[in-house]
Formats: C-alpha cells, sequence, structure tokens
C-alpha cells in the first residue's frame, strides 16, 4: 500500500484513522497541507482557502451534505467528495418537526403561553411538496408516509413517481407545506424569488433546511410581512442572520443551520470519510464523487 499523507479536522478524527488505517500518516489542520493528498476539512478558517496551492491535493472529502461552500476552491487535479448520506436522519426528522409543530400549535403556545382555546390541525391529508427528492427528500417522504400526509417530490430532472423542475410553478399552488433540500448551484440561486413564493396558496408554509441562498430573501420577507404564507427556516441568507432582521420576527421558528449536526450524523460522516480513505489506499473506486479530477 502506499503511504498517504492526511489532513482532519479534529484530534477525534484522528484517532478514528489513526486506528482503522495505521499505515497512513495523519495530521491535524492545519498542519501537513502543503503535503496533504487525502484532505477532510469542515470549513476552518484558512484551509479552503489553502486547498488551490497544494500541488500533491488527490482528493478533498467534505464531512457534510453540501459542498457548494468549497466547490470553489478545489483545484482541478483533485476529485471533490460529499457526505451525502450521512446526515439524512436529522434533517429528516427536522423536517417533521417542522410539518408538525404549526398544526399542533406549538409554536403558538411558546410564543403566547396563556391559556387559550387554540384548535390544532393535523398534518394528515396535507400536500407536502418536497422540492429536491434526494435521499434526505426520500428519507421525510418515509417520514411522512404513517401519517396520511400526500407526497409530491420534485428533482432537478423528472424520474418515476417524481417531478422536475420544470414543472414546480405549476405544482406550488396546490401544496399545503413547501419543504425545500436543493443544493445550492448557479441553476438553484435564487429560485425561489418573488413570482414563485406568490404561486403558493395563502396559508402554506414554507420550510428551508436546504440552502438560504436558494431564496430570495427580500421576496421572503415580503410574503411574510403580508401574512399571506408562514415560514420555519434552518438556513437564510445571510448567515449567520444578523440580529434585528426581519426575518427573526416573521419567520414561525429560526434554527441556525444545524438540522444535519446531530452527534450520530457526524460519527456517521467520520466513518464514511474513514471509508473512503481505506478505499483511496487500496485504488479502489471512491463513492459520492460531486467533481471528479480534470486532468
Amino acid at each position: 500500500m502506499r503511504e498517504v499523507i492526511v489532513a482532519v479536522t479534529a484530534r477525534a478524527h484522528q484517532a478514528v484513522l489513526d486506528e482503522a488505517l495505521p499505515e497512513v500518516e495523519v495530521r491535524l489542520l492545519p498542519d501537513g497541507l502543503d503535503e496533504a493528498v487525502f484532505v477532510i476539512p469542515a470549513g476552518e478558517p484558512g484551509v479552503t482557502e489553502a486547498l488551490p496551492r497544494i500541488e500533491t491535493l488527490a482528493v478533498v472529502q467534505t464531512l457534510s451534505a453540501g459542498t457548494d461552500w468549497v466547490e470553489p476552491y478545489v483545484p482541478r487535479w483533485a476529485t471533490l467528495c460529499s457526505a451525502v448520506g450521512s446526515r439524512d436522519v436529522p434533517v429528516a426528522e427536522w423536517v417533521m418537526a417542522a410539518l408538525l409543530a404549526p398544526p399542533a400549535r406549538l409554536l403558538d403556545a411558546v410564543r403566547r403561553p396563556e391559556w387559550e382555546d387554540r384548535r390544532p390541525g393535523e398534518l394528515h391529508g396535507q400536500t407536502v411538496l418536497i422540492v429536491g427528492h434526494g435521499s434526505i427528500g426520500r428519507a421525510v417522504e418515509a417520514r411522512l408516509a404513517p401519517f396520511g400526509a400526500k407526497v409530491v417530490g420534485v428533482a432537478s430532472r423528472a424520474r418515476e413517481g417524481v417531478h422536475g423542475i420544470d414543472e414546480l410553478p405549476d405544482l406550488i399552488h396546490a401544496a399545503d407545506a413547501v419543504v425545500v433540500l436543493v443544493p445550492l448551484s448557479d441553476a438553484t440561486r435564487g429560485m425561489f424569488g418573488a413570482e414563485l413564493l406568490a404561486l403558493m396558496r395563502d396559508g402554506a408554509l414554507f420550510v428551508n433546511a436546504g440552502r438560504g441562498a436558494v431564496v430570495d430573501t427580500d421576496a421572503l420577507v415580503a410574503e411574510l410581512e403580508r401574512g399571506r404564507i408562514r415560514a420555519i427556516l434552518d438556513v437564510t441568507e445571510p448567515e449567520p442572520l444578523p440580529a434585528g432582521h426581519p426575518l427573526w420576527d416573521l419567520a414561525l421558528a429560526i434554527t441556525p443551520h444545524h438540522a444535519g449536526d446531530s452527534p450520530q450524523a457526524d460519527e456517521r460522516a467520520v466513518e464514511f470519510a474513514v471509508e473512503q480513505l481505506g478505499r483511496f489506499v487500496r485504488g479502489e473506486p471512491l463513492r459520492n464523487i460531486v467533481r471528479d479530477k480534470m486532468l
């Protein structure tokens, strides 16, 4: 086996890699970057910016499902891989909480702790439009099935049982809830603008657990100010959302982009990175390739 120098994100990750692959030299970020072959970044200051200067770099393996934050820095001679699948469970559970809380009037009870009649609604029978029907979207759909909700899936391209993104304007008005899970790209940036949001039915719930920049924030604020739709957000544009921003008062709830960050998901992501490193060392095909090397 060939020796590989690896830069990892935390001492705990280093221990896991050392135990699983003792033949590999493991170093802590940011040390060892100049000689690194397989890098596992997690957004540490200065690390992503250093990637284009690493001539030995062969693989960048993220611990996140989304890779938009690192894509501009991965040089053409390196392969970029994601941890898609490792965070499906907590994101899907967060989405379920977002869909269940409003009809149960739980958020009203938190905001106004008073003994007053708040008749609940039901998730049963509602139409939930999932925009971004990948592994997380499928996990949400599976969890919605026992609740009797109707799920309509939308993906970048149509396939059996799933609509294409070009059909979204014709589908969105029928939805009681719109769940956004699309990754950020040139094609999705700002896709939920004023025109598309205006097509949502009155009283519909907008749930974003994908990326904040796929939504035009000003357009969302305008719709929420009218009181026509409601929103629960895990992601915003900008991030962090500054104090005093109108979304804090207008949205039913906002969490700080942490839907996928359960300890169990972190463990699965690291385990996947270890598996990927093993494949690389053995010369086996990598999984979850977002962008292959261009040389």
